[in-house]
C-alpha cells in the first residue's frame, strides 16, 4: 500500500457525510458556476479523505491514526 491511514472510523464517515453534502450543495445551489466547481471539488476531496482514510494535510503535519 502506497498509504499509511491517518483518518480514525468515525472522522472517515463524518468526512464522507460532509462532502457528498458539499456536493449536493454545489449541484443544488451553484450549479455550473466556478463557484459550483469549487465547493463542488472541496466536497469530493472531503469524501475521497473519508473512503480512502489518508489526509495528506494530515501527513503534512505528521499525524498517525491513533493520535
Amino acid at each position: 500500500m502506497l498509504y499509511v491511514k491517518n483518518v480514525p472510523g468515525w472522522e472517515r464517515a463524518a468526512r464522507f457525510v460532509m462532502g457528498a453534502g458539499l456536493g449536493a450543495v454545489a449541484v443544488t445551489q451553484f450549479g455550473a458556476t466556478p463557484m459550483g466547481y469549487a465547493v463542488g471539488a472541496m466536497g469530493a476531496m472531503a469524501a475521497m479523505s473519508g473512503v480512502l482514510g489518508f489526509c495528506p494535510a494530515c501527513a503534512l503535519v505528521g499525524r498517525k491514526l491513533g493520535n
